[in-house]
């Protein structure tokens, strides 16, 4: 994926929309100090902008390849677009998650993208690894990943609800401890 030429042409287009996103998953994590190789990008979106998302998409020659109520998934016509994916914020979780995303400059300042917060991209790896803890050791890895770059400000409290929300309180205190012994 060229992430130069499908971010400038997604986020010029989340803009002239007014598409409600911010940024999520692999990518998200390297705008949180945490850098890791991805090949896509994941978005939340607000639920009541998903028909300005597919117009969007589709200008840019994408195809939907995959939608639920939870997510759609788009995948470019040719290599350089890649593929994108999209998580429907509508739970009153997710909103909140949209709402108090953050600013964050990237590609030395030149450009400005919105981002979940450390604890938000966190508590969806962790609704990853419960959904499917056999297949989410990279999850794993970005947690702690996430967890020790923002671990001098990052809201313990609402990471442990996370973890709590999904039953996951013990490894909530494994993972935690193992930060903490940085």
């Amino acid at each position: 994926m060229d992430f130069d030429l499908v971010l400038k042409n997604l986020l010029e287009g989340f803009d002239r929309l007014k598409i409600r996103y911010a940024c999520a998953g692999g990518f998200a994590l390297g705008a949180l100090g945490a850098a890791r190789l991805t090949k896509d990008l994941d978005f939340l979106v607000h639920k009541d902008d998903l028909l300005s998302l597919d117009l969007l998409m589709t200008s840019l020659r994408y195809r939907r390849i995959f939608q639920s109520e939870n997510i759609a998934q788009y995948a470019g016509e040719t290599v350089p677009w890649g593929y994108v994916d999209f998580i429907h914020a509508f739970r009153p979780l997710a909103l909140q998650m949209l709402s108090e995303a953050l600013v964050k400059s990237i590609w030395d300042g030149t450009v400005r993208i919105r981002v979940l917060r450390p604890e938000d991209v966190i508590g969806l790896k962790v609704q990853a690894l419960a959904n499917e803890p056999e297949k989410r050791g990279q999850d794993a890895v970005d947690i702690e990943s996430l967890a020790l770059a923002n671990r001098e400000t990052l809201d313990w409290e609402r990471v442990a609800k996370y973890y709590r929300l999904f039953h996951l309180d013990a490894k909530f205190e494994e993972m935690k401890k193992r930060v903490r012994a940085y």
